[in-house]
Parts: structure tokens; C-alpha cells; sequence
């Protein structure tokens, strides 16, 4: 290594790191002799880098006393602090590796409730298997706040809604849920192999935000079959509905995968006609290439649900 560190010591030049590792290599081998095999160079050019860095700190490293080098307490302190900064690059070393491997070291991921507690567990398991030294943080929120912490690069990917503002992401379509009707157990239109739009006449109906994307496809196909359904509770999160219906208020239209849990467990889930569909995207923040963990993390996303 031949680098110059670029900064001067007292009143001298600047320092050669390669004669700080010869120097290094003298010190912990002993003698001028053993660290020219180590380094594979001659013993006079070990001993001319000790001068010229000896030189350069304007004081003396060694005592040469007949033929051998002891070193002097200046060499002595000076050798910690060389120490010290050998543990320095060999971090830098592993950093740079990281780096190399993974991009950086961690992710922030935000996610919209709806996939929080299926597909992101099961995601990030597999990824953080296959990639134990990244950190992950990890957060679930309305996709419009999900939304905000992209925009402002306080997170590196976000997994949303399709009604939120693009504006300001960087948006991809990433994948879509057909929606299912939550009933609870024992509610007559358990009876049905498949509920239409049509059958919500009258029943509670646990709606989601008015702003999504969903619930405006499920009134325009309440509104063609003729039928109005009595609105008893709105809410964002399809985990509220999934709980809300369980518990036996109403019914509601919900993706299958987070009804999941809550199946045989005071609800039941069945088709719902005409098709509709909770659509999802990957967002980004503008303008910043994705490291290369966060791409293998959205490999991992896309698997999941392909």
C-alpha cells in the first residue's frame, strides 16, 4: 500500500501508511529481519521506511543499540495509537464488504395493515434468514402515512394502496387480492356458496375509508344492483372489519389473507360477486437507486405473492 493519509505531523511532511505497516509489522514481529520476510521485501527497505516515518514524526520510533531496534516510549505510545487504527480499517474492511454483499446495512420497510400480519412475516423471515447481518425496521400504518415517510426518505420502501397521492414516489404495481365477504359464523348468508352485491340489502355493513380505492368499487356495484347497505361502522384497517365482524356486528368486504386468522374463530369468509379486488403497490423514494438488499428484498415480496 503506498497511500499518503493526506495530514501532517508537527512540523513535518505527510505520512506514508505504508511505513505505518512496517513499522507495525516490526513491532509485533520484533526485529527488521522477521518483518522483511513477513512483508516479502528486504531488510534495507524496511529499515529505510522506519527512518523516512521517523523523519516524518520528528521523533525517534527506536533506540539502535548494536544492531538491534528497541523501541523508545514514543514508539511505544505511537504503536497503540497505530493499533487503534488498524481495528479502524479492518472495520472499514468489513463495512465495505457489507456494502459490496448487501448495499447498505438496513432497511426500513412500511407497510399498510392489510399485509402486516401475513405476507410481511413471512417475508422477512425467509430475508432475514438469507441475510442475517441487515437490519430491519419495520412499521404498519394508513397507507397515506406510508406514504409520507417514503416521500420524505425517512423509509426505503413502502408497500400501500393504490388511492394514495403518486406524486413525490416512486411508484410499481406489485400485486392485487380478489375481496371476499366476512360474515359471522351463524349469520344467514352463510348459507350462500357465494354472496352478491345484491344480498347486502339492509344487512350492518362495516365499510372501509371512504377514500378507498375498494370501498368506491363496492358502491358503484351496490349502486348498479339497485340496494343500499346500512353503514354501522368505517375504518381503515381490514384487520378492524375482520375483528368487528367476529364479534358479530355486521359484515364486510376484507382480503382473504387478512381474514386469515379469523377464520372458525367467529367468522366466516365467502366469494363476493362482482369481482373486486384490493390493489397494492411498491413505492420508493424519488430519485435514489435502490441498494442491492432492498432489491433482494422486493425479489423476496414479489415470490411471496407471484
Amino acid at each position: 500500500m503506498s497511500i499518503l493519509l493526506g495530514y501532517g505531523i508537527g512540523s513535518s511532511c505527510a505520512m506514508n501508511l505504508r511505513q505505518v505497516e512496517v513499522f507495525r509489522v516490526v513491532m509485533t514481529n520484533g526485529t527488521t529481519a522477521r518483518a522483511a520476510e513477513v512483508l516479502h521485501i528486504s531488510q534495507p527497505a524496511v529499515s529505510k521506511m522506519i527512518q523516512e516515518l521517523e523523519r516524518s514524526l520528528d521523533f525517534d520510533l527506536f533506540h539502535r543499540i548494536k544492531g538491534r531496534l528497541l523501541p523508545t516510549a514514543e514508539g511505544q505510545l505511537f504503536f497503540r495509537e497505530v493499533e487503534q487504527a488498524f481495528l479502524g480499517l479492518t472495520h472499514l474492511r468489513g463495512a465495505a464488504a457489507r456494502i459490496r454483499d448487501y448495499g447498505s446495512g438496513e432497511l426500513r420497510i412500511a407497510c399498510l395493515s392489510a399485509l402486516s400480519t401475513n405476507v410481511l412475516p413471512r417475508v422477512l423471515r425467509s430475508f432475514m434468514d438469507r441475510n442475517p447481518n441487515i437490519a430491519i425496521t419495520f412499521q404498519a400504518r394508513m397507507s397515506s402515512n406510508v406514504r409520507d415517510l417514503v416521500a420524505s426518505g425517512q423509509f426505503d420502501l413502502g408497500i400501500v394502496a393504490d388511492e394514495i397521492d403518486r406524486t413525490g414516489v416512486e411508484v410499481q404495481p406489485f400485486t392485487q387480492f380478489r375481496v371476499a365477504i366476512a360474515i359471522p359464523e351463524g349469520h344467514p348468508l352463510e348459507a350462500l356458496d357465494v354472496v352478491h352485491a345484491a344480498d347486502l340489502a339492509g344487512q350492518p355493513f362495516i365499510a372501509l375509508a371512504p377514500e378507498d380505492t375498494t370501498r368506491r368499487e363496492a358502491e358503484r356495484a351496490f349502486e348498479i344492483a339497485g340496494i343500499t347497505v346500512r353503514t354501522v361502522i368505517e375504518t381503515p384497517y381490514s384487520t378492524t372489519i375482520c375483528s368487528m365482524v367476529a364479534a358479530g356486528i355486521g359484515v364486510g368486504l376484507v382480503n382473504p389473507l387478512t381474514a386469515e386468522p379469523y377464520i372458525g374463530q367467529g367468522l366466516t369468509l365467502r366469494p363476493f360477486e362482482p369481482a373486486l379486488h384490493f390493489r397494492t403497490l411498491l413505492i420508493t423514494p424519488p430519485n435514489r437507486l435502490p441498494s442491492l438488499a432492498l432489491e433482494a428484498f422486493i425479489e423476496e415480496l414479489k415470490r411471496a405473492v407471484a
